[in-house]
């Protein structure tokens, strides 16, 4: 298996809805981002499937190093192998790739966060920069579209948190901000037993709306010029909004199942925004 076989299979195997946005791009485009993709999955993985913290952070102390050697031009593993030839085209730094293992190694070490200031910064480093990396690679060319990218990463990220509440208390993780479950009389320990309420759900309604707020956010920033090339970002919004508003629809049962989309339903939302340029 080449390097670009390795990244597609990992892209395609993780059943994201960021797959859907990358089959309508044009195929140098396509596979620099399913190499980035490929990397975020890769540290995700670290965190998520590594069950000794000590091991976790020693993988990703590697892939710091793999960084360094693979941007000086000694890349060993198979992502920063097809990643590598695209840095130059497409403008890629290095430092957002290490924010993405600083926001997740976060996981190893922070099971809660008092405020949503503080989360903030957490999806900033696991979703505002890839935003920025993903922006850069489908043709962004106003510098306007980086404060897009962000908040659009951030809006997903919020998405993902609150369709993973009860995925996450299983591993012993809480995202909602601390001071929000005080505000809604949710205690920690409910969520950790996955005890559905309607303080829970007033709690989620919450969240919710802060979400909604971040698309309009993010879509008000994006500038006429770059509408076109950042469809793919547009194709994720479509989905991932779409995704928030079954869980609503769902009165936020998200505690004991995942509420998902169909792949014909992501597919129909990703090839709406392509052809039609609707959401």
């Amino acid at each position: 298996m080449n390097p670009q076989q390795y990244v597609q299979e990992k892209a395609a195997a993780s059943g994201s809805s960021f797959y859907y946005a990358f089959l309508f791009m044009p195929e140098q485009r396509r596979q620099a981002i399913t190499a980035f993709y490929a990397f975020c999955r890769e540290i995700d993985d670290v965190v998520d499937e590594v069950t000794d913290p000590g091991v976790a952070h020693t993988k990703l102390a590697w892939w710091r190093s793999e960084l360094s050697k693979a941007f000086a031009g000694e890349a060993s593993h198979p992502v920063t192998k097809a990643l590598i030839p695209h840095v130059q085209a497409f403008g890629i730094p290095e430092a957002p790739l290490r924010s993405v293992i600083d926001g997740c190694e976060m996981d190893l070490s922070q099971t809660r966060y008092l405020d949503y200031p503080n989360l903030q910064r957490y999806c900033h480093l696991v979703a505002g920069v890839v935003g920025e990396v993903a922006a850069r690679i489908f043709g962004q060319t106003q510098s306007a579209t980086t404060d897009y990218a962000h908040k659009l990463g951030q809006a997903l990220q919020l998405t993902n948190i609150l369709r993973d509440v009860g995925e996450d208390a299983m591993r012993g993780r809480i995202y909602l901000p601390v001071n929000e479950l005080q505000q809604f009389d949710v205690k920690a320990n409910e969520i950790l037993e996955r005890k559905h309420s309607d303080r829970f759900v007033a709690l989620m309604r919450f969240q919710s709306e802060r979400a909604h707020r971040l698309y309009d956010e993010a879509l008000a920033l994006l500038p006429t010029e770059d509408r076109r090339a950042q469809k793919p970002g547009l194709m994720m919004a479509s989905i991932y909004r779409t995704l928030l508003r079954e869980i609503e629809r769902d009165n936020f049962q998200v505690l004991h199942q995942r509420v998902a989309l169909t792949p014909l339903r992501k597919f129909w939302l990703a090839w709406k925004m392509q052809a039609l340029g609707r959401m």
